[in-house]
């Protein structure tokens, strides 16, 4: 029998590497796998009784955190296979078949794990010293330039790129990331801590999966910034890579707040080509006067129209430079164009139907001038700077 307790203590060690999609943690350290039996098919009574050639039966009870998870079918695919690939150095040739028994995991069992969690979280994770994570807060002196349009597709670029990619909706009066991505659904309630959503490989929340509700829960008062607040610290985020914020147009309280709350963040101003809209842009870019916040680029959207291989400048051309020189020239550090995005109905049309326009149906990276540019864009950012 030692050879088989060798092998559930070798699977549980296997299990360690199986990470939960949603806390981002292995199961073993969650909880979540509350034991694993072994038995030799055939009724052997031990490994070596198989004859060398035979199987192992392998029983994995399992608690999900969440009655009906949405995610039990890729855990449960996880574990099956880190069992399957196990290979027994004394027994090689004999295969591990696995049966994942799941269940829930029980309510006081689940109260300690939220409160060990959110003991580890007492404030916003984002403002610690060391964080790994880059922050960058898009913006825009006027609504109607794209801004939400490059968020969206920037943090796909991010995630397909494999970067660990999350997205705060911070216009919360004018909330459209849950459309740009088609989301219909609410996060997960974990006893009080939420979980995003994912969409498309990025890690969603917006007071938009909450409108119609009868009960908001990220609305616990009305300033923007306890808001702001709480969609940091309320929401398990993990430990991102890379943290968008799609900030509401203009320079009111909500940029306030995010340089207060996020001292790491870097701000990138959207605009298009025409003056009176790179005017205004250029305010909220100066932001950074009077906040610590640092500007680290410009993109232009909505540059040119490719019709029969001519670029047509139906919006004029020249207002992101403008604004790059001008931020530069204003905040004494180089502010560059980082990129000119065409404008493209596909950009529309995708957005609409809920897929960010730099991804093919199946998720990947599309082959198009406008994914190339993004994928140019996420680049830059992530550079030190």
């Amino acid at each position: 029998m030692n050879d088989i307790h060798t092998i559930e203590a070798n699977i549980f060690e296997r299990l360690s590497h199986v990470i939960d999609p949603e806390l981002g943690r292995s199961v073993t350290d969650l909880g979540m796998i509350t034991s694993i039996e072994a038995v030799p098919s055939g009724g052997a009574a031990d490994a070596d009784d198989t004859g060398g050639n035979g199987t192992i039966d392998v029983t994995v009870h399992v608690e999900l955190t969440v009655k009906d998870c949405p995610l039990s079918e890729t855990i449960t695919n996880q574990i099956n296979g880190a069992v399957r690939s196990y290979v027994n150095p004394d027994s090689p040739n004999v295969a591990l078949v696995p049966h994942i028994e799941v269940s829930s995991m029980p309510q006081d069992k689940l109260t300690s794990l939220v409160q060990t969690l959110k003991a580890e979280r007492r404030q916003n994770p984002f403002s610690k010293p060391g964080i790994k994570t880059r922050i960058f807060a898009i913006a825009s002196g006027k609504g109607g330039v794209g801004k939400s349009s490059v968020t969206a597709n920037l943090a796909a670029t991010f995630a397909a790129l494999g970067y660990d990619t999350a997205a705060i909706d911070a216009d919360i009066y004018g909330f459209s990331l849950p459309r740009l991505f088609g989301v219909h659904t609410q996060p997960t309630n974990l006893n009080g801590m939420l979980m995003p959503v994912t969409a498309w490989g990025v890690k969603l929340i917006s007071i938009g999966m909450f409108a119609g509700a009868d009960r908001a829960i990220l609305w616990r008062g009305p300033r923007l910034q306890r808001s702001l607040e709480q969609f940091l610290s309320d929401v398990w985020w993990g430990e991102p890579d890379v943290l968008l914020l799609d900030l509401a147009p203009g320079t009111g309280d909500m940029a306030i707040s995010v340089a207060q709350a996020l001292p790491n963040a870097e701000l990138v101003v959207v605009t298009t080509p025409q003056p009176s809209a790179s005017d205004i842009a250029v305010r909220s870019g100066l932001v950074a006067l009077q906040v610590p916040m640092k500007v680290r680029g410009v993109v232009e959207n909505m540059s040119y129209y490719e019709h029969k291989g001519e670029k047509l400048r139906i919006f004029g051309e020249g207002g992101g430079q403008r604004v790059s020189e001008q931020l530069t020239a204003a905040l004494g550090h180089d502010v560059p164009l980082m990129a000119q995005l065409p404008l493209m109905p596909e950009l529309r049309e995708t957005g609409e139907e809920g897929r960010p326009a730099v991804l093919t149906p199946e998720g990947a990276l599309a082959s198009t001038p406008l994914a190339d540019e993004f994928t140019s864009l996420a680049r830059q950012l992530m550079e030190l700077h």
